[in-house]
C-alpha cells in the first residue's frame, strides 16, 4: 500500500513540477476555456475561487460515492483505476481554470486559495477525526480506521498543494 502512496506522491509532484509544457497541451481555442473566459462573473476571483471549492466538492464527493458503490462489488483493483482517474480529472479541471482565468497575479493567489480549501479542510476534517478516534465498542480494533484517515489526510492535502499551484500561480510565458 505505501509504494501505492509512493507513486501517487510521485505523480503530483511531477504534475506541480511539469505544468507549464501540460498545460501548452490544452489550447487557447478549448471550448471549456473560451466558455469559462466569456462568463463575466468567472473573471471575479471571489467567484471563480467559490466556483473552484464547489468543483472540487463536488468532484471528491462524487469519487468518495463510487467508491462506496464500488465496494458492494467484488472486482479487484477497481478503486485503484477510479481514484487514477478522479485526480486526473481533477487536474484537467484545474488546468482549464487557469487557462481560462485572467487577472492580476494577487487575484489569482485568492482564486487559487478559496478553490484550494476544499481539500485543506478536508484534510483538518479527517486530522481531527483521527484525533478523536474512539472504538464504538470495547475491544474495537481502530488500526485500519486510523490507516485510513492518515491516508485521507495525505491525499487531500497533495490534492490542496497540487489545486493550489495549478490554479493560484500564473505561469510565466517565455519571449
Amino acid at each position: 500500500m505505501s509504494i501505492i502512496i509512493f507513486v501517487g506522491l510521485l505523480g503530483a509532484f511531477l504534475v506541480i513540477f511539469l505544468r507549464r509544457p501540460i498545460l501548452s497541451m490544452i489550447g487557447n481555442n478549448n471550448r471549456l476555456v473560451l466558455r469559462l473566459q466569456h462568463l463575466k462573473w468567472f473573471q471575479n476571483h471571489w467567484l471563480s475561487g467559490m466556483f473552484l471549492f464547489a468543483l472540487n466538492a463536488v468532484l471528491f464527493g462524487s469519487t468518495c460515492l463510487l467508491l462506496y458503490v464500488l465496494m458492494y462489488f467484488l472486482i479487484p483493483f477497481v478503486h485503484l483505476f477510479v481514484m487514477f482517474f478522479a485526480a486526473a480529472i481533477s487536474i484537467a479541471f484545474w488546468l482549464f481554470i487557469h487557462k481560462a482565468w485572467e487577472g492580476s497575479k494577487k487575484n489569482r493567489l485568492k482564486m487559487g486559495a478559496l478553490g484550494s480549501s476544499f481539500y485543506m479542510l478536508s484534510a483538518l476534517l479527517f486530522g481531527y477525526w483521527l484525533a478523536t478516534l474512539k472504538p464504538s465498542y470495547p475491544g474495537e480494533d481502530t488500526f485500519m480506521v486510523a490507516v485510513g484517515l492518515v491516508f485521507a489526510i495525505i491525499v487531500t492535502s497533495v490534492a490542496f498543494m497540487g489545486c493550489f499551484v495549478i490554479t493560484g500561480f500564473s505561469i510565466k510565458t517565455p519571449k
